[in-house]
């Protein structure tokens, strides 16, 4: 963060200072809502939740050298106390930005994609100069203020994830860091329980592109037609991208390595450049896209574009973590989360890297589908036996229509188990599971099959990633 001293912090959040003998005593280092994170000169986030009150940790963190604490009430050491310390950290997010008139935020939405967006757009822009952005998906009303509190005076540019769990989360959002610059990747099924349709998802995923200047470039997925509708909703520059005549930033030629590595001719206004992605799955082409599309409007040049994609790697964990052990097992860690679409592009991708080798599929439920979840997940089964996946394992009661529509596919020469939970299926792999074999493992963050690819993975002892 900036330096700022207690008293700047109180006028920023609207806050008193208690316990405080020295008012202009500057933090210095980062703000962190974890105690045991903080650093000499940082600022400790007192947030109450549902087993830990950060506030029983201040005095903890001061000793441990935070310069003070953002809290509910005096904590007997020097704090600013705000009545709701969460809208507290937002409000000072919003300070520090405004104290950095020429920091470029760029911001990614959509159902599906963001981390991976997230992830290359960081990468394209640090080519351009110092670049802060999010580790993971740190893209909710936390993460976000938290991750624009990492800028400093010389980051240049601040990439966001804008995530939604309902109608306004994204405006809230970008209340406290509204972008110059916004893609909008997808309009898919993720949270539909939550939403209801797609069309009040794409009502919410839009509300990034409301937030831009009419200044600003809105980077829009022109192969969708909800995200494509968004261009009526902003002032702002409209740049499609996709494989579609009407894309501004487009892919053609595209094509998959023998491990499943898209690559594409890349054609733009500035010419057009061969590509190949060191990562996994047709899916990265669109992610691409999008990430290109911004970092060409912030003026990186086309052949460090095509540079900046072949040299890009996943810098988040559990999205298409490709490793693979002594004995040629390709255990492929897709599990931090699911929704109809990620899990098709997924399978997808796990059949093209198999080719020859036999395959399989170890799938967990797709959380928030509301009413159609079984349907859903009915559709998944086929969708997979479709693929001709080798061996289906279906873990857990909730994602059992994948296994019931999997079985009844009587032209599918495959097979599918049903599995009450993830120690069974640990134990199901590591008994069947031959050498050369490829195994994907995904379902919706809460099922944590996560612990089937680690398991996988520590017996044998895993070999390098790829």
């Amino acid at each position: 963060m900036i330096p700022l001293s207690l008293a700047e912090i109180a006028v920023a959040v609207g806050g008193t200072l208690a316990d405080a003998p020295d008012p202009a005593v500057r933090v210095s280092a980062d703000v962190e809502l974890d105690s045991r994170r903080i650093v000499p000169g940082g600022l400790f986030v007192a947030l109450r939740g549902e087993r830990v009150d950060g506030h029983e940790h201040a005095a903890g963190a001061v000793a441990a050298g935070a310069v003070g604490v953002l809290a509910a009430h005096p904590v007997g050491v020097p704090a600013v106390v705000v009545p709701d310390v969460q809208a507290a950290l937002g409000s000072l997010a919003s300070a520090v930005l405004a104290r950095l008139p020429g920091l470029v935020v760029a911001g990614v939405t959509g159902s599906s994609g963001k981390t991976s967006t997230k992830d290359l757009i960081a990468q394209l822009l640090s080519r351009l100069g110092p670049t802060v952005a999010p580790p993971g998906s740190f893209n909710n009303e936390l993460g976000h203020p938290y991750t624009v509190l990492r800028s400093t005076v010389d980051t240049r540019y601040l990439v966001l994830e804008y995530s939604a769990r309902g109608i306004g989360h994204i405006a809230a959002l970008a209340r406290i860091a509204a972008p110059r610059i916004a893609a909008v990747l997808n309009v898919g099924s993720a949270h539909l329980g939550k939403f209801g349709s797609r069309d009040a998802i794409a009502t919410a995923k839009g509300e990034l592109i409301e937030a831009l200047p009419a200044d600003g470039v809105a980077v829009l997925n022109a192969d969708d037609p909800l995200v494509a509708a968004m261009a009526a909703r902003t002032a702002a520059r409209v740049v499609p991208f996709g494989t579609s005549a009407a894309a501004t930033i487009r892919a053609d030629e595209v094509r998959l390595d023998e491990a499943g590595r898209p690559g594409f001719r890349l054609v733009t206004p500035a010419g057009a450049v061969t590509v190949q992605l060191g990562l996994y799955g047709a899916h990265q082409v669109s992610n691409s896209l999008a990430a290109t599309a911004i970092a060409l409007e912030l003026g990186l040049p086309l052949a460090d574009v095509g540079a900046g994609l072949a040299a890009a790697k996943p810098l988040s964990r559990w999205r298409m973590e490709v490793t693979e052990r002594p004995d040629g097992v390709l255990v492929v860690n897709d599990a931090y989360n699911a929704n109809p679409e990620s899990m098709r592009a997924a399978l997808t991708a796990l059949r093209t890297m198999a080719r020859a080798r036999r395959c399989w599929a170890v799938l967990g439920q797709m959380a928030e589908l509301g009413a159609g979840a079984d349907a859903e997940h009915g559709a998944l089964g086929r969708y997979a036996t479709g693929l001709g996946v080798d061996r289906l394992v279906v873990v857990g009661p909730e994602a059992a229509p994948v296994h019931a529509a999997a079985a009844a596919d009587g032209s599918w020469r495959g097979e599918s188990v049903q599995v009450p939970d993830v120690g069974a299926a640990v134990r199901l792999l590591r008994r069947d599971v031959r050498p050369g074999d490829v195994v994907l493992v995904k379902a919706s963050r809460a099922a944590g099959l996560e612990r089937i690819a680690e398991a996988l993975l520590a017996e044998p002892a895993a070999g390098g990633a790829r």
